[in-house]
């Protein structure tokens, strides 16, 4: 299991209940890197996000389609 990160600072929520990930949250979850998300995301390979302000975020439910489509692409 992986040691959360020490900033001194205690989170408000747990990543695992969020609504929607950052696109670092995101990478983490499904063990990839944020250069390959970027490499990919103009050729339609990764899941819809949307802005909050400046913030790119993937909703919980556009991150499991995209889940299920990889699979059925496997």
């Amino acid at each position: 299991m992986a040691r959360p990160e020490v900033t001194g600072r205690k989170p408000f929520y747990k990543s695992e209940d969020a609504d929607a990930y950052s696109v670092e949250e995101f990478c983490a979850r499904q063990r990839i890197s944020p250069q390959l998300f970027y490499k990919l995301k103009p050729q339609g390979l990764m899941p819809v996000t949307f802005n909050v302000g400046t913030r790119v975020l993937i909703s919980r439910e556009a991150a499991a389609a995209w889940r299920r489509a990889r699979e059925n692409a496997a």
